[in-house]
């Protein structure tokens, strides 16, 4: 208001004299209210695009981790959860159930040309991942073609692609948050890793 203020009296002493001053003073009221407004549609703006990512404040924030191979891209997305000072395997996850190997909904799998994992061959495609922890014997490792699964309640073993034993690595250093990696070896092969808690799983992927 008080930019309002001294405009208006500038106005007044330097065209008093003259007939459009009321005009002139009306027009520049009308360009501050617009530049007011649009500051204001602004900062809504800001505000609602920082609403959206929540994914900092989440207990399983949602992750990926990517690889390339020569013309082969490979994608695995996963909610990442958390220890938190819970036991997880043989607690939380009970030995020789289904689990989507991760939380929230099952972690998925991409890839855009046929691979070769742990010596079976997947036709490219996108899948979802499963898998079966036990206690004392291998692990359990299933790719199914549903990928876009709601935790394991949907799950249904008549549509897995491929499924493995693989023995688990039971005294890997203690991981607090559940991680994925794929790691390039050359430019055909790599290696998918899965870690948590103090349990770790690995095996490889060829072209």
């Amino acid at each position: 208001m008080e930019k309002i203020k001294e405009i208006y009296n500038y106005l007044k002493v330097k065209l008093c004299y003259r007939t459009y001053w009321r005009q002139w003073l009306a027009f520049f009221v009308i360009c501050f209210l617009v530049f007011a407004c649009n500051l204001n549609n602004t900062k809504k703006n800001t505000h609602n695009h920082e609403s959206k990512n929540t994914s900092s404040t989440s207990l399983s924030p949602l992750t990926y981790t990517m690889v390339e191979l020569e013309n082969t891209h490979i994608h695995l997305e996963y909610s990442s959860p958390s220890v938190r000072k819970r036991i997880i395997f043989g607690g939380l996850l009970a030995f020789n159930q289904i689990w989507q190997a991760g939380a929230h909904n099952a972690t998925w799998f991409e890839t855009d040309n046929d691979i070769i994992i742990n010596d079976i061959n997947l036709e490219k495609g996108k899948y979802g991942i499963f898998m079966i922890p036990r206690k004392y014997e291998d692990w359990t490792i299933i790719f199914n073609s549903r990928w876009n699964q709601h935790g394991k309640d949907d799950y249904n073993p008549s549509e897995d692609v491929i499924r493995f034993d693989i023995t688990p690595i039971t005294d890997n250093e203690f991981n607090e948050k559940l991680i994925y990696k794929l790691e390039k070896l050359d430019n055909k092969s790599a290696k998918l890793s899965f870690a948590w808690e103090s349990m770790k799983i690995e095996f490889d992927i060829k072209l």
